[in-house]
């Protein structure tokens, strides 16, 4: 039986580049040593950090001016690093979910923390509007998409002060205008990579604004200089994500991944709406095109374990949603194919019908 992997992160990449990894591991570039035991400084493996660099820039566009950096740590660490880089006396923060909140959490150790606006009220199911945002703040920080709750902010917002954005699971999912931003980092394990390397894309200019001293490791422009070769680099993960950039690129870049991104949400989410044992959990102008949630209505609520179970047999995984919203996710990344959303939308039909 076909499996369709619908987890929300480490979530599912395109057979070629699991396999073109996998080979790596077992001999790299001809070389007869592993991908995993080579040096990161050896001749054969620099020009690997160098392409996905500039495939990221192809892809995206990136202006002249900004670098991209693969680091370790996840975007839990890059939370601590953006307000040790930019934070001199006041951050605004749009809290969107427990990411963003983590994200405040961590800002409040270096100065002043804002949240300009917050749908913590309706337990994050709608993505804020009409908020101010303070101009005299040093920038103003967004999580683009949210795994949890199923929203996304699929737009560049125009800031008066600098913007960053954790962008960890929508990032290549769509074209995205770089140059409003000074930062943008996240996991790599949704859309990019495998899990164990961070990207950040960073506007070298803002860097350096800060009076405090940085420890060495957390400074961007540590590794700005050193080309993300300061330490070790996740040398296997990188490698991944460059079989996926050149697989992106193959497959028709950031506007075809947008546009299947569009036709696998029009799949699922018209059979969620459609379906009368099934709801939507979050509000339908901020409904996310990656991590599509929903629940049974309140009158079939039992049936939820069941349907879990019947979903796990006709091949489903990782359907389940996390416990902060309960229900039911399917993650639909770059690497989901149509024929993945026209199976789980089978499975709901034929649910359905049994009750």
């Amino acid at each position: 039986m076909k499996k369709y992997n619908f987890n929300a992160g480490p979530s599912i990449l395109p057979r070629e580049v699991i396999e073109q990894t996998a080979a790596a591991c077992l001999d790299f570039d001809n070389s007869g040593l592993s991908l995993m035991e080579i040096s990161h400084r050896a001749k054969n493996f620099q020009p690997v950090v160098d392409e996905a660099e500039a495939l990221m820039k192809e892809l995206l566009d990136i202006p002249e001016g900004y670098k991209v950096l693969f680091l370790g740590g996840g975007a839990s660490l890059e939370f601590c690093m953006v307000p040790y880089n930019f934070l001199e006396k006041k951050a605004a923060y749009l809290n969107t979910g427990v990411w963003a909140t983590k994200a405040m959490k961590e800002a409040k150790l270096f100065g002043e923390v804002v949240e300009i606006a917050s749908s913590a009220d309706k337990n994050f199911t709608y993505i804020p509007k009409n908020y101010t945002i303070p101009t005299d703040a040093d920038y103003l920080h967004i999580t683009s998409n949210n795994t949890i709750y199923g929203t996304e902010i699929r737009y560049d917002i125009d800031s008066p002060v600098p913007l960053i954005a954790d962008m960890s699971s929508d990032f290549l999912s769509r074209p995205i205008d770089v140059s409003k931003y000074a930062m943008i980092y996240g996991g790599a394990q949704k859309n990019l990579a495998m899990a164990g390397v961070t990207f950040v894309i960073v506007k070298e200019d803002a860097l350096g604004k800060v009076s405090r001293q940085i420890p060495t490791m957390l400074d961007y422009r540590t590794h700005v200089k050193k080309g993300s070769m300061f330490n070790t680099p996740p040398v296997v993960p990188i490698y991944s994500a460059l079989m996926n950039l050149r697989y992106i690129k193959a497959h028709g870049g950031v506007v075809a991944m947008d546009k299947l991104a569009k036709q696998r949400a029009e799949i699922v989410y018209g059979e969620i709406d459609r379906n009368k044992l099934f709801v939507g959990t979050a509000e339908e102008d901020s409904r996310s095109l990656m991590n599509l949630t929903f629940v049974l209505k309140p009158e079939y609520q039992d049936l939820q374990d069941e349907f879990l179970a019947f979903a796990t047999e006709k091949g489903m995984v990782g359907v389940k949603g996390h416990r902060d919203v309960g229900g039911f996710r399917a993650s639909c990344y770059n690497a989901m194919s149509i024929e993945g959303c026209e199976a789980l939308v089978a499975c709901m039909k034929e649910f359905e019908a049994k009750h």
